[in-house]
């Protein structure tokens, strides 16, 4: 089993890195460069008119997901959302959705369907941040903006990027088991072994999560506090390849392992698949991420430590707010809050939407109250609840 573990000390992504800065005269109308002193270098914000000429009065819109498989969210939120929002701001809006099913090929084929069918506007939530390049540069032959959705696409012509604050979300994420080694949780004491199991590293996502994740971890594995005995990436995501590797990480470490980062809620679901055969489920730190049905559930029962939960009612309505200013022929205005910077240089100007640590103590009074998941929901055949939130 030892093919599993590669520590990756020796190596660090390039990753992106956001850089906040106030963009409220950001401009992308006749004189787009006006107001804004960065504007020399960065594209988004320069002859916003010439280039997406073709969105001017847009009302057929493309949707492109990444994949379903190994993350509930995209079907059951962001595609009902992103066309609800979008029809409300354009209501004869025609919408064109695609799925690309984890393959980068047949998302660069569903995007090359939609222009062809007449999109204007592309929504890309991408499979693959760099093969996605090809798409935006199509789409700018055609004079058609690309909204990078969720995860960004490497390519200085995106019009815009919408998604949560990643590296916050990886912040959330190691802070959480940085807090629990001060309390002695866990059994995390002085030498506590620590794996992580990353997302997929051709998602730019995942390379901001684990970012994110070492700012608060690094300083307890530097200091020998704590041992980090696995740090992969998981290919697509794929959630048995997570079961699996922490299968041959249990039997590799003799099951000594206190703490896992689990990079979202569906690998996290199989990791803690691979904790029950050996009866450590429950006693052992696992995050998570997505705030999903089964992560919640997981939560409940004592399974999973804690996820984060990003309010994609959010993102959607951001993104659905772009789409009608490129539409319109109008600024965002306060809506671009801040530059993100591309791994080959360059900027490109994001909406980011602020994430949320969860855990037993504060299921109520986030995803419950804001009705992103229902009680009912929740509770429904749930056995083992340790927070009472299904009792009564």
């Amino acid at each position: 089993m030892n093919r599993f573990i590669n520590l990756t000390f020796k190596f660090l992504p390039l990753m992106s890195v956001v850089v906040f800065a106030a963009c409220s005269n950001q401009n992308n109308g006749a004189n787009p460069t006006a107001n804004d002193p960065n504007a020399a270098n960065n594209p988004t914000a320069t002859n916003a008119d010439t280039r997406f000429a073709a969105a001017k009065g847009c009302k057929n819109i493309g949707i492109l997901l990444p994949e379903s498989d190994s993350s509930a969210r995209y079907e059951a939120y962001d595609r009902p959302l992103l066309e609800k929002e979008i029809k409300a701001r354009i209501p004869d809006a025609t919408i064109q959705y695609a799925n690309a099913n984890n393959d980068a090929d047949t998302q660069q084929n569903q995007a090359d369907a939609a222009l062809t069918k007449g999109a204007c506007i592309l929504v890309v939530d991408p499979k693959d941040s760099d093969k996605a390049s090809v798409i935006v540069q199509k789409a700018k032959a055609s004079q058609v903006p690309v909204i990078a959705y969720d995860r960004l696409i490497q390519d200085p012509d995106v019009a815009y990027y919408v998604s949560f604050d990643n590296v916050r979300v990886g912040e959330l994420q190691g802070q959480y088991i940085a807090d629990q080694f001060k309390k002695g949780a866990y059994g995390l004491k002085p030498g506590a072994n620590l794996v992580m199991i990353n997302g997929s590293q051709t998602d730019n996502n995942a390379l901001q999560f684990r970012e994110g994740a070492l700012k608060a971890l690094q300083p307890l594995v530097d200091s020998k506090q704590l041992n980090l005995v696995f740090d992969q990436y998981t290919p697509n995501w794929d959630n048995g390849r997570a079961q699996s590797i922490m299968e041959g990480i249990l039997t590799q470490q003799k099951n000594n392992v206190q703490a896992a980062y689990v990079a979202n809620d569906g690998m996290a679901n199989t990791v803690i698949a691979a904790l029950r055969t050996q009866k450590l489920d429950g006693k052992i730190l696992v995050t998570g991420q997505d705030a999903t049905l089964t992560g919640i559930q997981n939560i409940l029962t004592g399974d999973q430590s804690m996820t984060i939960y990003k309010p994609i009612a959010k993102e959607a309505q951001a993104t659905a707010e772009l789409v009608a200013a490129l539409s319109n022929g109008t600024t965002p205005g306060n809506l671009v809050n801040g530059q993100t910077a591309l791994k080959s240089g360059g900027q490109v100007a994001s909406a980011l939407i602020t994430p949320i640590a969860v855990d037993k103590t504060n299921i109520q009074q986030t995803v419950l109250a804001d009705g992103y998941l229902k009680r009912e929901q929740v509770c429904n055949g749930l056995t083992g609840d340790t927070t009472g939130i299904c009792r009564g």
